[in-house]
Parts: structure tokens; C-alpha cells; sequence
């Protein structure tokens, strides 16, 4: 079965439930208070989680596009992925366990068409908190599992909180037995052996934890989400989600065309090329900061191995046309932005090639060092140092080292190296936490300023300024958007003049639901119109601002306090930033 008919299958069974099915929101998040990408399927939906109406009813189903980058150094082995998709069904106040759990176990036994006896399933164990799910473990017993492939784990498996507080609850996770050798009697889901493998996890939010502990929620909601790619590759009996259609067009051409065999180069390559183009076409653009220095280094890293696999980088235009003809059906926007996609690319093609001859003649530099001191080992700090400073690849030092008759100190590279991950790893779970614990009263003031924000920028800069993006913490907000130039000190004034002229003004901050073509004639802007559903939500700050949006905001601008701008700068080509913190007086 293919990743397609898995797709409509989901959705459409989730459908004659009852579900509302709802566009995949686009990865670069609008209005997100949190993330730098959309990393879950839940995360576009929190405000709805939190008790926010949603237009389209209490239930829905979606496949969304996530991109995660955590692991982003794992790419390259049987698994591991940056852009994947999540399908997933939401009972915001609706139906809980016993209904979740029926309609899982029809959809995989039914619709999927797997053996009850390859499936098992997870609950949570109880501890001095909360009880053990036998609620769950029984509605599994009544859908037809038996009671032998039913296991309970504690809170590290089998409980879900976004952060130290806020919304959580236990969830119950499937698993596929691959048929794979049991790693010995006590073999269960919890081995990484490789026999069991996650299909499917159902969280269901029923409580809600503070520094007094656990309380029961008034709105249970259940969220789940199945991984297409890896359900692709089970039903499908292959080893890895590369040997699946999503991935083989793109593997055997690379095959076709290297000089050096090396899957592990293959599979980065064919990986972080979907994952680039999926970010382009959402609007990513490559950068030294954020999201847009993610999709830096991805694109760049694909480029480091076609050059291991010694390829032509000139085949990335084929490689790009493979892509967008085998998924095109599945992701419109990649045909739709095909052309921009291979000028983004190929753009950070050259500017990498530069990159790689400084790196060089810094190379060159360090060699004569050595030499005037009669080294022959390059010291780590050095190649570290090439690495994190020029870009420079670590395996094009080694193999400039050995052409120049050095060594290089490798040890000592691990472990900068690591500390390097280690690092960028805390910070990247700094930056993509996200979800219900982000969403606090400072939160939602900064969301509701940028809107403000947003329609002064129109007012100085011009209407054909758009935002291009937003991050916001409980400390201040930034905001991205399209601008030929450098803002002036005077139009940075007039800017944050208006914004608090705004605020002092008192304005009402309304919401309606509406049909989104009466949204669009009323003036409502948005990004990423075709994203969303046939009803949306418009948010309208008396008569300076109109966006959809999914909230939630404060009743009136009097409460945001005072708007002072810190800082406007570069974002990428073509787009500004600025950088805002509102002051309580």
C-alpha cells in the first residue's frame, strides 16, 4: 500500500466518524508563540486544546507536515528523519478513551488490514499521582487484543506533558511486531531490539499539572498521531522508510550517478533534499539564524556527501525534478514552487562552493603554522575551528591532511565536537518545545501585538509588506517580514509610534467565524491562504487590523502595555526583523 492511499485511507475513515478533515498547516509556523517549524500535528491546534472553539467542531483529522531537527546528525541511518508526516484524529471535548481506542483498533485491523496478533499496545502503569489506565487497557481487551500483548509502563513511556506544567494526561501506544527474533523471554515493546515497533500513540488529556500537583481538566481532549512514512514502510515489508516510493526514485538515481558506494551518503542526500524543498516551498529561505540556518545546514549537508559520492552538484536540478514528479500528488505546493526551489538551492550550491575554497585556503594557513614548528599532527581545536568558524567539513580537512602527508588530532576533534551537539541540541529543545506550556498571558499579549505590529509596518513600509514569520517567548517577540531596505531610525519611530498609539487607544479585539472567500472580501489577511479550512477565524483590532487567525489574544489592546521596538535587522534576502518587547507600567 502506498503513502497516498495510507493518507486517504486515514482521513477518510476518520471522516465518516464524524471528523472535520482540516488542511496540514504550512512548516514555517504563522503566528506560533514558540517553534521555528511545525513539529507536530497538535501544535497548530493548542488554542482549540486550551479551550478555544474551533470552526470546523470537536473533531478533526488532519495530515500534517512536520519538520524536526534534533537529530538532525542521526540522518544517514535506517530510521531517522528530519520532514515527515503525522495523520492524526482530535476530540477537543468530545469522545475520550473507549471511542479513541475502537476506532484505532478498526482502522488498523479493517482499514490497514494488519493481524490482531502483530499488534500490542501500551498503558499507562499508575503511580502516587494518578491511577493506573485500566480504562484504556480494558477498551483495548473489548476491540479484540488480548490481555497477554497488553503492557503498562510508568511516566517516561507512557504519560504526555508539553513543558513542567500545563495540559497532560497518560496515552496508550500501538506497536507492530515486525517478526523480527525476540532478544530473549522478556522481549516486550520497550526493546529497541527492533522487533516491536511504534505505529500509533493516542494521548488523552484529563489532567492538568501545577506546582500543587494534579487535578482533574473540565475539557478532555484526545490527540493522536500515526508517522505515515514509518507505517508506509511496515505495511509495505521493507527495512527502512528509504526503500519505500517516497525515497527510492531519488536513491536509485543517486546510485545511477556516484563513484563511490555509500548509502549512508545516499540516504542524507535524498532526505535532506525532500526536507529542503518541503521548507521552500513553505517559505523557508537559507540564513544564519533560526529556521532559516536549519535549512542552511541541511541543504549544505546534502551537498558535503553528493561531493563524498564524488556527483556533479549541477544533478541537484535532477534530483529536484525527481522529487517534485514523484510527489507532486501528494504535495501540490512542491510543483507549485518547483522553479523557486531550484533557485534557492542552487543559489546556496555556490555560495557553499565559496565556502569550501575559504576553508580551504584557511586549510593552507594552519599547514604552514604547523610546519614552521615541525607538527605533523593538525590539532582538533584546529579542525574544529574550520568546522564551526568556515564551514568547513571535518572529512575534507582529513583528506586535505592526508594529501599534505598530516594527521589530524581526531580525539580531541570528538570531543568539541560533541560538546558542539550537546549545546545546539539544548538549545534546539529550547527552541522547538513549544505547545500548550508556551501559551501564558505574556504569550498571548506579544501574539496580539504583532498583529499590531504587522499593520503599522503596512502603514510606513507599505502595503505590499507582509509578514514572513514570528517567534515569541514570555520575554519579548520577533517578527519577520519583506522589505527592500534597512529601516530608518525615523521609520522605526513612526513604526513603534503607531503601535503605541494603538494600544493607548483602547481598542476592542473581536473574533467571528466566517467562510474563508468572506473572509478574504473583507479585507482579512493571512499567510498561507490555501492552508486554511473552508471556516475560518478573523481577528479584528477596531479598524486598524483584520487576520485570520487561530488565537488566542487579549479582549483589548489596553492590555499589552508599552510596545518598544530593540532591534531591526537582516533576516534573510529580501526580509527584515524586528526584535520587540512590550513593558508593563
Amino acid at each position: 500500500m502506498k503513502a497516498i492511499e495510507i493518507r486517504n485511507k486515514y482521513l477518510e475513515f476518520f471522516k465518516r466518524h464524524g471528523h472535520s478533515v482540516i488542511p496540514s498547516a504550512p512548516l514555517i509556523p504563522e503566528n506560533d508563540p514558540s517553534v521555528l517549524f511545525t513539529t507536530a500535528g497538535m501544535q497548530p491546534l493548542v488554542p482549540y486544546l486550551l479551550g478555544e472553539k474551533h470552526p470546523e467542531g470537536t473533531r478533526l483529522t488532519d495530515y500534517q507536515k512536520c519538520v524536526r531537527t534534533n537529530d538532525i546528525d542521526e540522518v544517514g541511518d535506517n530510521r531517522h528523519l528530519t520532514f515527515f508526516e503525522m495523520l492524526g484524529n482530535w476530540s477537543l471535548g468530545d469522545y475520550f478513551k473507549d471511542e479513541s481506542i475502537a476506532m484505532s483498533f478498526e482502522f488498523l485491523t479493517k482499514e490497514l488490514g494488519i493481524p490482531v496478533e502483530k499488534l500490542s499496545v501500551t498503558c499507562f502503569a499508575g503511580d502516587d499521582d494518578c491511577p493506573r489506565d485500566e480504562v484504556a487497557a480494558n477498551a483495548w481487551k473489548k476491540a479484540g487484543i488480548p490481555e497477554d500483548h497488553i503492557y503498562y509502563y510508568g511516566k517516561d513511556d507512557n504519560w504526555w506533558i508539553a513543558g513542567e506544567e500545563g495540559p497532560c494526561g497518560p496515552d496508550t501506544e500501538m506497536f507492530y511486531d515486525t517478526g523480527k527474533p525476540a532478544c530473549g523471554p522478556d522481549c516486550q515493546p520497550s526493546c529497541d531490539c527492533g522487533k516491536y515497533v511504534e505505529i500509533w500513540n493516542n494521548v488523552f488529556m484529563e489532567y492538568f499539572k501545577d506546582k500543587n500537583g494534579y487535578r482533574k481538566l473540565e475539557q478532555k481532549n484526545v490527540d493522536t498521531g500515526l508517522g505515515l512514512e514509518r507505517m508506509t514502510m511496515l505495511l509495505q515489508g521493507k527495512e527502512t522508510p528509504f526503500d519505500t516510493e517516497l525515497f527510492s526514485p531519488v536513491m536509485d538515481k543517486l546510485k545511477e550517478l556516484q563513484k563511490v558506494d555509500l548509502i549512508e551518503s545516499r540516504r542524507i542526500i535524498a532526505e535532506h533534499l525532500r526536507s529542503s524543498m518541503m521548507i521552500i516551498a513553505d517559505g523557508g529561505r537559507p540564513s544564519n539564524l533560526d529556521r532559516g540556518y536549519v535549512l542552511r545546514r541541511l541543504i549544505r549537508r546534502l551537498i558535503r556527501h553528493m561531493n563524498k559520492l564524488q556527483i556533479d552538484l549541477n544533478e541537484l536540478l535532477t534530483l529536484i525534478d525527481i522529487n517534485v514528479e514523484n510527489l507532486g500528488e501528494m504535495y501540490p505546493e512542491l510543483i507549485k514552487n518547483k522553479e523557486t526551489i531550484k533557485t534557492v538551492i542552487m543559489e546556496e550550491k555556490d555560495k557553499f562552493q565559496k565556502t569550501l575554497a575559504n576553508g580551504e585556503r584557511e586549510f593552507q594557513k594552519e599547514i604552514k603554522r604547523l610546519k614552521e614548528q615541525n607538527i605533523n599532527i593538525i590539532p582538533g581545536k584546529a579542525v574544529f575551528k574550520l568546522y564551526d568558524t568556515y564551514g568547513f567539513p571535518p572529512e575534507v580537512t582529513k583528506e586535505l591532511a592526508t594529501e599534505n602527508g598530516y594527521e589530524i588530532d581526531l580525539e580531541e576533534f570528538n570531543k568539541l565536537f560533541k560538546e558542539h551537539q550537546e549545546k545546539s541540541r539544548a538549545g534546539s529543545e529550547q527552541k522547538f518545545k513549544g505547545g500548550l506550556a508556551e501559551t501564558t498571558k505574556e504569550t498571548i499579549a506579544y501574539h496580539t501585538a504583532t498583529h499590531l505590529l504587522n499593520a503599522a509596518i503596512k502603514k510606513v513600509i507599505g502595503k505590499d509588506a507582509h509578514q514572513r514569520g514570528s517567534n515569541i517567548t514570555v520575554d519579548r517577540m520577533r517578527f519577520d517580514f519583506n522589505c527592500d531596505h534597512k529601516l530608518t531610525p525615523e521609520e522605526k519611530q513612526e513604526i513603534e509610534d503607531l503601535v503605541n498609539k494603538w494600544i493607548k487607544e483602547a481598542l476592542p479585539v473581536t473574533k467571528e467565524e466566517m467562510k474563508k472567500e468572506d473572509a478574504i472580501k473583507s479585507g482579512a489577511e493571512c499567510m498561507f491562504i490555501e492552508k486554511y479550512p473552508d471556516i475560518v477565524t478573523v481577528y479584528t483590532i477596531g479598524d486598524v487590523s483584520k487576520e485570520l487567525c487561530g488565537g488566542p489574544h487579549v479582549k483589548n489592546t489596553s492590555e499589552l502595555g508599552r510596545f518598544k521596538i530593540k532591534k531591526e535587522e537582516s533576516s534573510s534576502s529580501g526580509v527584515r526583523r524586528i526584535k520587540a518587547v512590550l513593558i508593563n507600567e
